[in-house]
């Protein structure tokens, strides 16, 4: 095919994706923008997962493609025409049928793009098919139709002048109380830390929670920049939070920055709502939960936020533990953290970013899902433990390769 052809040793993958992208026409416009390239969630949900697969074909991963692979990358594009086609009919008739239900819940391509193109793939063009719209209201009720609280009640529920006052009055008390000062140390973290990937202790981190060596680790948070070291908070200490009103995805402010309803607003827009106690408890209960140490209720909780923070120690260079050193090990065998440690003048700022603050990065992300493991009330699963641990850089290291060839591919085109 003559889509495009690779020229020189290698293309900016994001010029082939619009290149094959374009030779679909307009039959694929709903997924695309105003330029008519793909939308950067119809990459990220549909082309990235479901199509390039760069997890069966690491040849398509890179912010550049080589020019042996170019080809093949748009033919790949080229070749799922009809099947993307029907995703994006599909994804016109889900938006019909969400106008008519008065649905306005969550973001129309976040939910709905993954399903459109499993409708397509299993049914084919929705023009073409008679249940069309049965098959679409079936889809919004599995997706909708979840039992447990809402953003809409959420909002409405803190907007509400006869429970502002209350609600403000209760931060104010919690934020007063403070926390009971721990005991001395009695059990060390490092000694889990030294066998929780091969063989966890449950008896030891039981031990751990009752000596209450999470509430211990958080000793300092308060502290004059010690929060926004841990990269929890942008402020120079945390302050007591705001009731808040609106929240948003792409901006939401660090951990301990957060309003009430910035920190329901995650938990609130996943697929585990239904997990979750009703409004007022959640409100309640986050209101207490903000003032405790590490900012989370349970001892298990803070716990892990400690674990973490020691195995973390070692993306610093201080492997002192056995859990320490396999996440640094981990985090020294990317490309692109050994490109920077190496030639840092040779990657672009931001990639410098996150490869030096990857321990602000890993402990953000270890706290948001500690937080989410509360609010469904979920318990610590100790012989799971070093799974979190390390499930939690996996996760960092995807974002943090997301953004590399994202800036790779703009310094390409510029």
């Amino acid at each position: 095919m003559s889509t495009a052809r690779a020229a020189g040793k290698a293309t900016p993958r994001g010029l082939l994706v619009d290149r094959a992208w374009s030779a679909l026409g307009e039959s694929v416009a709903p997924l695309s923008n105003e330029a008519g390239r793909p939308l950067a969630r119809t990459v990220k949900l549909v082309l990235d997962p479901l199509v390039l697969r760069p997890v069966l074909h690491p040849e398509f991963a890179a912010g550049a493609v080589a020019a042996e692979h170019a080809e093949a990358l748009c033919e790949r594009i080229v070749r799922a025409g009809p099947v993307l086609a029907a995703t994006a009919a599909w994804f016109l008739v889900l938006k019909k049928e969400r106008r008519r239900a008065g649905i306005t819940d969550g973001n129309p391509q976040d939910l709905y793009f993954q399903r459109c193109y499993e409708l397509a793939t299993a049914h084919g063009d929705p023009r073409l098919d008679p249940s069309a719209t049965d098959r679409a209201a079936g889809v919004l009720a599995e997706v909708h139709g979840q039992d447990g609280p809402t953003l809409a009640g959420l909002r409405r529920f803190v907007a509400d002048p006869g429970n502002a006052a209350g609600l403000t009055r209760l931060l104010d008390a919690e934020w007063t109380a403070g926390a009971e000062p721990p005991g001395p140390e009695s059990v060390r973290p490092g000694d889990f830390l030294a066998t929780c990937a091969t063989d966890p202790d449950p008896g030891l981190f039981d031990a751990l929670v009752a000596d209450r060596a999470g509430t211990r680790g958080a000793v300092g948070l308060a502290e004059p920049g010690v929060a926004l070291a841990h990269g929890l908070s942008d402020r120079d200490r945390p302050v007591r939070p705001e009731l808040g009103e609106t929240a948003a995805k792409q901006n939401l402010p660090k951990p301990f920055d957060r309003s009430i309803v910035e920190r329901l607003f995650v938990p609130l827009s996943n697929a585990h709502r239904d997990a979750l106690e009703d409004v007022p408890a959640l409100v309640r209960k986050e209101i207490a939960r903000c003032a405790r140490p590490w900012q989370l209720a349970d001892e298990a909780g803070r716990v892990v936020m400690v674990l973490g923070r020691e195995a973390a120690a070692g993306l610093a260079g201080d492997s002192r533990s056995d859990a320490a050193a396999r996440l640094r090990a981990r985090w020294e065998r990317e490309a692109y953290v050994r490109r920077v440690l190496r030639m840092p003048s040779a990657v672009p700022e931001g990639v410098r970013a996150d490869v030096h603050g990857v321990r602000q990065a890993y402990l953000r992300r270890l706290w948001v899902r500690t937080h989410g493991r509360e609010l469904r009330r979920d318990t610590v699963p100790v012989d799971g433990l070093w799974d979190v641990l390390d499930g939690v850089l996996r996760s960092v290291i995807l974002d943090q390769r997301d953004r590399l060839r994202s800036a790779l591919e703009r310094r390409a085109v510029g």
